[in-house]
């Protein structure tokens, strides 16, 4: 008789909540036929428009059924990360570095777009668009490639590949049976995945991880509260206009010339927290 899947469901806090919120917006995006251009990363609506919160909608979301089965597949093979007696990683280390995962590699894939698109003139990849938590998958197949070369990596519970070979693997795999896959969304996260593997990235502390959560938070809800009509009862945001900034320059010439005396403009967050004053202004 095996092990029972709760005492691993428990085992693996970070890997089955992940997996379950993948599933329960995967369920919902059927429900209401969502489609890649609600919820995708793309450079038009992420750079041109404005719409940074696609950063985050796109890594957890999946539009394909298989898709989203190969992706929780490989997530659930690769949360051994979370198993701190055996690896000495642990669920912090796992939390903390798919966060970097999700936000490095969502950053690199509109990197990569930018080139493409301003040095190559590839106007077709400025519509390009990405959705899956391919990113964070293949981030962690190369860092235990990197840290745990010997294991090995099960697909679908049939499959079994050496994690060395898997990520470069996987992705030539996941390009046939999944056509509409991010080629490039996978690819970032393999070379996220060396950064952090190789210790490039490194230094991330709980403390880090959770401030860093709060102010992606932020970001997330304000960029959704701007560039669309959702509104949020406990945010708001404003034009904020005639504020008294000091002016620098020459003094005015005995000839009474006129000086232009700019207005600053810039948006102001009303949350219900602390104040922070700059761009964002958190108020009680």
């Amino acid at each position: 008789m095996g092990r029972p899947l709760l005492y691993d469901i428990l085992e693996r806090p970070a890997s089955s909540c992940a997996i379950a919120i993948c599933s329960a917006i995967w369920l919902l995006i059927q429900r209401r036929n969502v489609g890649y251009s609600d919820v995708g990363l793309s450079y038009e609506s992420v750079v041109s428009q404005g719409q940074h919160w696609r950063i985050i909608t796109s890594a957890f979301s999946h539009i394909s059924f298989l898709h989203l089965v190969f992706n929780m597949s490989a997530l659930w093979s690769l949360s051994v990360v979370e198993s701190t007696k055996d690896y000495h990683l642990g669920t912090a280390y796992y939390l903390q570095y798919s966060i970097i995962l999700v936000l490095l590699s969502g950053l690199m894939v509109l990197g990569m777009y930018h080139v493409f698109i301003t040095r190559f003139k590839l106007e077709y990849y400025r519509r390009v668009t990405a959705v899956g938590y391919s990113c964070v998958v293949f981030g962690w197949m190369t860092i235990l490639a990197v840290r745990q070369p010997s294991l090995k990596l099960n697909l679908f519970g049939l499959l079994s590949l050496p994690i060395s070979f898997a990520p470069f693997e996987s992705l030539i795999f996941t390009s046939i049976i999944v056509p509409q896959a991010s080629f490039l969304g996978h690819l970032a996260g393999i070379i996220v995945g060396y950064l952090i593997g190789w210790g490039v990235v490194q230094g991330m502390t709980n403390y880090w991880a959770v401030t860093f959560t709060f102010w992606i938070a932020i970001g997330f809800l304000w960029s959704l509260s701007r560039t669309t009509s959702y509104e949020f009862p406990y945010l708001k945001i404003e034009s904020v206009a005639d504020l008294d900034m000091p002016s620098v320059g020459a003094a005015p010439s005995s000839s009474s010339t006129s000086w232009y005396k700019p207005q600053a403009r810039c948006h102001s967050v009303h949350f219900p927290l602390y104040s922070v004053n700059d761009f964002l202004v958190l108020k009680s």
